[in-house]
């Protein structure tokens, strides 16, 4: 490995780690980013065979990396997650929250445990892994938490999406709660606002509302971005490290956009 070691000795919970489906996710990319950058990685999944491959990329590199499945939307699960970093590493620096699910449609359309799920997915989900990491990051006297928001979170993007957009503005929120209650502390916490971005997930998700013309769709995608082209899972993992690193240490509450100029043209 021939990284500068940004995160050398340095160890990250990175959750949503593997991928949906063939390439390059948010959080997969984020996780072997991290560990290139020397950080030991907990790959955190609820579908463990994803967590798997994530850890199989970074061990190949030289890189250190414990799988483990769960649900982080339950409290157990993601004390056991915490329990598992503790045990398997002693400490935990850098906790990255990138689990999120979508849902088209606005109060009339969907259906309240549709509403309930996600809302439990995207965002109790960064309350859970807060309140169980926050102590330990407490004892240590340091820690950065990276919170993955999106441009939804600001403005309506074209299309409804009552419960995803709720859950996002909800999550720059409560970043910015942690943020200045333990500003004094050395814990920062900080979103990054993705735009549109070209990802398995992506491409899963929408391309069903394009008839299934899935060239169709990235096309439309990439048309309507400013630079012609939609970002990808390293542009997330990028700008990711950045805030993880001590790089940021005089950043806390910030919302980092990464979309490519797009909110800088929506109305």
């Amino acid at each position: 490995m021939s990284a500068p070691g940004r995160l050398r000795g340095k160890v990250a919970i990175v959750t949503g780690a593997g991928s949906i489906g063939p390439g390059w996710g948010n959080g997969k990319a984020t996780a072997v980013l991290y560990a290139r950058e020397g950080a030991r990685v907990l790959a955190v999944d609820i579908n463990l065979p994803a967590a798997e491959e994530t850890r199989e990329i970074i061990r190949s590199e030289g890189g250190v990396c414990e799988a483990i499945q769960a649900d982080v939307a339950k409290a157990h699960d993601v004390r056991g997650v915490v329990d598992q970093c503790m045990a398997a590493y002693g400490q935990v620096d850098v906790l990255h929250n990138n689990v999120g699910i979508v849902e088209v449609g606005g109060p009339v359309e969907i259906e309240e445990e549709n509403w309930d799920r996600l809302i439990d997915v995207n965002l109790k989900s960064v309350y859970l892994t807060c309140k169980y990491c926050i102590p330990h990051m407490l004892a240590k006297g340091q820690g950065s938490i990276v919170n993955i928001s999106s441009i939804a979170s600001l403005r309506f993007t074209g299309y409804p999406s009552a419960s995803y957009n709720a859950s996002k503005g909800a999550i720059n929120q409560l970043t910015q709660n942690i943020a200045i209650q333990y500003a004094d502390k050395g814990i920062r916490a900080n979103c990054v606002l993705p735009g549109l971005m070209d990802t398995p997930q992506i491409r899963a998700y929408v391309t069903r509302g394009y008839g299934g013309d899935e060239a169709e769709m990235i096309r439309k995608r990439n048309e309507s971005c400013p630079m012609k082209r939609m970002g990808d899972a390293w542009d997330v993992a990028y700008a990711s490290l950045f805030l993880a690193s001590d790089e940021a240490r005089y950043i806390t509450g910030a919302q980092l956009v990464v979309d490519g100029g797009m909110t800088c043209k929506m109305s």
